[in-house]
């Protein structure tokens, strides 16, 4: 009691040591500045470069013969997003976990008719000439099994081709090369990029489309590979490049990295690793979150009291107090 007096008497006296001036003004506007001057210097040395967004147009431009022969497969109903599955159509069921359908069961909650909003919609928006309007009619007016026979038609004879449009031999494909080109034709020109956003809104937030048309050519991939962000190049810790981008995602990362999550082919796993990973992590999440709660482990603070040391003082007050 008299210990913890004496104490706060020498806490409350005045001081008596020596005082200056101290402008606390001039203090920050330097502290500001260097600061300042040492964010731009290290963002200089250590920063990750800015690289240029990918655009439709720099695709159809760079590469107009993907991009036509993704334009075939969205109009056959060959790409990827067509045969995606929920939540964008019903093409197939997703991935599963044994008998969690989970995409299934969420169902189809943001549909996209992949040849009808991919192509056909863009194409109706835009200017088009006589031949190109012809052409859009003809399509509009065939049943959809004709339709489908000409665009797999023109995409199985692309895939024999190696990709490669132009050495395609003759055949009936409709008004398919004929709506290919002008996709290509207004993708090149820079149009496309707007006419697939959601609704057609000058404000529309909504890349869906435009995510899914990427995704079904080998301009986005290959964008990726030379960027190092593939899923082998532990692309999700990655900004561009091999600077260091989300460290905290290695935790999702490296289930990528070792079988049987590497190997996509392989059944159950790899077909639906993203399913898998998705519930490993979740596990740690869970196990990382109940730490507290598992016996023996909880009372391992309280047999090596480590924490005692390193807050000696604290500890020092508490037991003053609990004299008083």
């Amino acid at each position: 009691m008299k210990t913890q007096s004496v104490k706060q008497e020498f806490d409350a006296a005045p001081w008596a040591g020596r005082v200056r001036k101290y402008d606390i003004v001039k203090e920050a506007t330097i502290a500001f500045v260097i600061v300042s001057m040492l964010v731009v210097l290290l963002s200089l040395i250590f920063s990750s470069p800015d690289d240029k967004q990918l655009t439709f147009r720099g695709w159809a431009q760079t590469n107009p013969t993907d991009f036509y022969a993704t334009t075939v497969k969205e109009l056959a109903g060959t790409s990827e997003s067509a045969g995606y599955g929920p939540p964008y159509n019903t093409a197939s069921s997703g991935l599963n976990i044994g008998p969690l359908w989970l995409q299934k069961w969420a169902g189809v909650t943001h549909p996209v008719d992949v040849p009808n909003d991919l192509v056909v919609t863009p194409l109706s928006l835009s200017v088009l000439s006589a031949n190109e309007t012809s052409a859009l009619d003809t399509w509009k007016s065939a049943s959809a099994d004709q339709q489908t026979m000409w665009a797999t038609t023109y995409d199985t004879a692309i895939t024999d081709a190696n990709g490669d449009y132009t050495v395609v031999p003759a055949g009936d494909y409709g008004p398919v090369p004929v709506l290919a080109n002008a996709l290509t034709n207004i993708a090149a020109k820079g149009s496309l990029d707007s006419l697939l956003l959601a609704g057609g809104n000058f404000y529309s937030t909504d890349n869906t489309k435009q995510i899914l048309f990427f995704g079904d050519g080998a301009y986005l991939s290959d964008a990726a590979t030379a960027a190092n962000l593939q899923g082998n190049t532990w692309g999700m810790m990655n900004e561009t490049g091999r600077y260091p981008g989300q460290a905290w995602l290695w935790l999702y990362s490296i289930w990528y990295q070792v079988p049987p999550f590497t190997n996509e082919a392989s059944a159950p796993v790899g077909s639906n690793a993203d399913a898998y990973v998705m519930f490993v992590v979740l596990g740690l999440t869970a196990g990382l979150m109940f730490t507290p709660l598992i016996p023996g482990l909880r009372s391992i603070p309280r047999i090596i009291p480590l924490h005692r040391k390193i807050w000696k003082s604290y500890y020092a007050e508490e037991n003053i107090k609990r004299r008083k």
